[in-house]
């Protein structure tokens, strides 16, 4: 039996940390991990809860073959640890913060993958990235006019299985559909890989 991984993806302040955070435990309950994220970022930056290391240990760390999945985005460097084959293996379906720009590569890889875009109204993506502050007010506009229609783009081709989840609204409804999406798009059997 073989798991399946599920690829959440969305802009910067769109909830996915705080959706990670609030579906783990119930997740567990239903034979699902949330995979931790190592990055770049310093240990003091606020966000989701992952293993920040420097770019020096990020280097050696992916060239000892430890990231299943890796990639380099908005000045960082992000891993998915390799244990999540081990968990998929197992049987255990897996939920990673996934990369817009890496989403080819990781349907490549993983080629029964739900991917997930996690959606927001500009308006109230305006009000997270502000309250965030990270990014000045023109980095956040410059972010908002980079975003824009990048759903339509991601649902063009070979993304037409993109599963939208808008978090406009409360955590809370935004879990509940997560929750409800995953066990939806559960397989009944994987077809034959041959």
């Amino acid at each position: 039996m073989t798991g399946r991984l599920i690829y959440l993806i969305g802009p910067s302040g769109s909830g996915k940390d705080s959706l990670l955070d609030a579906v783990r435990e119930r997740l567990g309950g239903q034979g699902c991990r949330v995979a931790r994220r190592v990055i770049t970022r310093s240990a003091e930056a606020r966000g989701e809860l992952a293993e920040a290391v420097s770019p020096e240990v990020f280097a050696e760390r992916e060239a000892r073959g430890d990231f299943a999945m890796s990639w380099f985005a908005n000045g960082l460097s992000y891993g998915i640890p390799r244990v999540i084959d081990d968990w998929l293996a197992a049987g255990d379906d897996v939920l990673v913060n996934g990369s817009r720009g890496y989403l080819p590569e990781a349907r490549r890889r993983y080629p029964h993958l739900l991917a997930v875009l996690l959606t927001v109204e500009d308006s109230v993506l305006r009000t997270r990235l502000h309250a965030r502050g990270r990014e000045s007010a023109e980095e956040i506009e410059a972010r908002l006019a980079r975003n824009a229609g990048f759903a339509d783009t991601l649902l063009a081709g070979e993304n037409a299985d993109l599963r939208l989840l808008d978090n406009s609204g409360s955590l809370a409804e935004t879990c509940q559909r997560l929750l409800q999406l995953i066990e939806d798009h559960r397989p009944l059997a994987w077809p034959d890989s041959a």
